[in-house]
Formats: structure tokens, C-alpha cells, sequence
């Protein structure tokens, strides 16, 4: 029996080799591979993407929120409001700079819950992260401090709610959008925050002097022009992509079995995962295990229960979806008999 992967990423790069190899293939005879116009090209996709003025390419996605938390003003000691269901970088990225990251519960669909961030904000408060997880569209309080939105699994959606005064995006290879290594961008409509972050994106360097204040340093965080290559040569499938992923779903959602439910996503969502609610996870992941088909657990235990964050929070309703949320196979490549025998396996696992 066919194994059934969570993600297919050789596949994936099948369907754009020609073009991928042979933007790859023109940086590496360029000689330049920092920089340059490939670069551009791709910072210009993705503030297109987003429906942002620009966009500053950076190392990582990690890297975009801790350089956006920085360029937004956040120093140490200050706190941060991020919600309790997120991967760690969220949490990672304002423990960087030395701020206090403060977790509040999320909502239904495992979005922030607006009326907890605004019941966390104190005098302290500096910045809220607002997570578009799953690429479902989160929304954010106005608190009188910058939102930047962690916008890493949202590429291929429509643009957020709460469209930040700094959006931080993931190209991760097993994003919708994907590079073949890290990489990631700043987004945002006000060109003196893009170059304050592209400035601390080059150690706080402008092309003549180190500029970046006393205690603010900058770090190396660039993306590369081998990386903007093959995201230029990927860009023109994401729509069909996601298109293809949200049928999926649609498929998906028709037929789980009663006990089963899907995580709830707005219409917009890109299904960057297709994340269900399942009693007796653990058992039921096994069985489908079993039978030859990958899922995984997105995300085990709240931030606020990770030994390196050191926090109190009080999240019942983050609780509850830790201990249920399974994602399930969901990539273009994933045929309608595939999600048919994922289906016939849960409703063989709960019956």
C-alpha cells in the first residue's frame, strides 16, 4: 500500500524544475548571489502577495517577526502579547530581544482571542502578535501599541484582518509558497520601517556606516538570491495551488466522520494545513499510521507549558484544541482516492 505524506516536496519542485533550475542555474553564474535583482523581484512578489506597499527579504520567518518586533520599538523587558497556540518562534523571536512574551488564550478556530489580549495589556505592553494560523485570519484588538502579524503559514490567502503596522511571512519549504531552505520576509506600508529592517536585516549597516543605536544591534539576516530564485520560479503555480488545497478540504470536510470535525477556517484560508478535531488523537494518528498515511500533531502543548518560556497563562480553550488537533495530508499532489482512503481510515479508526 501507498504511503500518504503529510507534504511532497519533490513533487512539488517537478512541476516548477524547469523554471526553478533554471533561475537557479543564471544566480549561480551571476556570481551574485546576495542581493541583486532576484531579490527584488521576490520582495515585489510578495508585498503583491499581501497587498503590502513592500516587503524586506529576510533569513528565516523567525528572523521576520524578531526583526519586525525590534523595528516596531519592542527593547528589553518589555512584554509582548502572543496567543497561546502558535509555533515557538512566535514566542522565540520576542524572547530574542530580551521582552517578555505574554500568552493568552485563543478562539475557537485557534486564533487569538481579541477580549484576552486586551485583558493582558498593561503599561508594558510594547506589541501583540496576532497568528494567522493555518492561514485562518486572525484578528487583533487595537491597544494603542504596533501589531505585527505572524503571517508564516498565511501566504496564498487573503490579506489579514488585522493587517499589522509590521507583517512577518515564513518560506519555509513546506509552506504554500516555499524555498528550498529558509527564508522569510517583512512586510508593510511604510517604507522608513522596510529599510529600519533591512538596515538591522544587514548588522545595522545603511551601504555606508553601522547606523543602528546604542544597545539596538543589527544581525545577518538577508534572503539569499538563490533562495528569491526558486520562489520566483514557484510563484506563478501558488494560486492553482491553493486552489487545489482548498477542494481538498472541501473533500475533507464532507466526509469526517460525525465524531470528527474540521478546525473552523474562513473562506480565504490557503489550508496552509488541514487541521481536524479528534477525540483519542493519539490512538486515532496511530491507526491511520498503520495504514501507510502521515499526519501530525500542530501543536502538542501550549506555549505558555514550554519549560523555555517560564510563564503563567491560564488557557482553557488552547488547552482543549492541544489536546485534539490533528492535521491531516493536504498538498496539491494528494489525489481525491488519496483523501478517500484517509477518510475511510477515520471512519475505520472511530467506529
Amino acid at each position: 500500500m501507498n504511503r500518504i505524506a503529510l507534504v511532497d516536496l519533490a513533487a512539488r519542485h517537478r512541476d516548477a524544475a524547469a523554471d526553478v533550475e533554471a533561475r537557479v542555474l543564471g544566480v549561480l553564474r551571476s556570481g551574485r548571489w546576495i542581493g541583486g535583482e532576484e531579490v527584488a523581484a521576490a520582495e515585489r512578489e510578495a508585498a503583491t502577495r499581501f497587498g503590502r506597499a513592500g516587503a524586506v527579504g529576510v533569513n528565516s520567518g523567525t528572523d521576520a517577526l524578531t526583526l519586525a518586533l525590534q523595528a516596531a520599538g519592542v527593547r528589553p523587558g518589555d512584554e509582548v502579547i502572543v496567543p497561546a497556540l502558535t509555533f515557538f518562534a512566535t514566542a522565540g523571536a520576542v524572547l530574542a530581544l530580551r521582552a517578555v512574551p505574554v500568552v493568552v488564550d485563543v478562539r475557537a478556530d485557534a486564533c487569538i482571542d481579541p477580549a484576552a489580549a486586551a485583558r493582558a495589556h498593561t503599561a508594558r505592553t510594547r506589541a501583540i502578535i496576532p497568528v494567522h494560523l493555518f492561514g485562518t485570519r486572525a484578528e487583533a484588538p487595537d491597544l494603542g501599541v504596533p501589531v505585527v502579524d505572524d503571517a508564516a503559514q498565511a501566504v496564498g490567502g487573503l490579506p489579514p484582518r488585522s493587517v499589522g503596522l509590521l507583517s512577518a511571512v515564513s518560506t519555509y519549504p513546506t509552506k504554500t509558497w516555499g524555498t528550498a531552505g529558509d527564508g522569510g520576509f517583512v512586510l508593510s506600508d511604510d517604507p522608513a520601517l522596510l529599510e529600519r529592517v533591512r538596515r538591522l536585516a544587514n548588522h545595522g549597516h545603511d551601504g555606508l556606516e553601522f547606523t543602528a543605536p546604542e544597545g539596538q544591534p543589527g544581525r545577518n539576516s538577508r534572503l539569499d538570491a538563490v533562495q528569491a530564485a526558486v520562489l520566483l520560479g514557484h510563484a506563478p503555480l501558488l494560486d492553482a495551488r491553493v486552489a487545489r488545497r482548498r477542494a481538498l478540504a472541501a473533500r475533507y470536510d464532507a466526509g469526517l466522520p460525525a465524531v470528527i470535525r474540521p478546525l473552523p477556517r474562513d473562506a480565504g484560508s490557503p489550508v496552509s494545513q488541514y487541521v481536524a478535531l479528534v477525540p483519542d488523537r493519539d490512538r486515532v494518528s496511530a491507526a491511520l499510521a498503520d495504514q501507510g498515511i502521515e499526519t501530525r500533531v500542530y501543536y502538542r502543548r501550549p506555549l505558555h507549558r514550554e519549560p523555555a518560556l517560564g510563564v503563567r497563562a491560564d488557557t482553557p480553550v488552547a488547552d482543549d484544541l492541544a489536546a485534539r488537533v490533528l492535521a491531516l495530508p493536504v498538498h496539491e499532489h494528494l489525489s481525491d482516492a488519496d483523501v478517500d482512503r484517509v477518510l475511510a481510515a477515520l471512519h475505520e479508526a472511530t467506529s
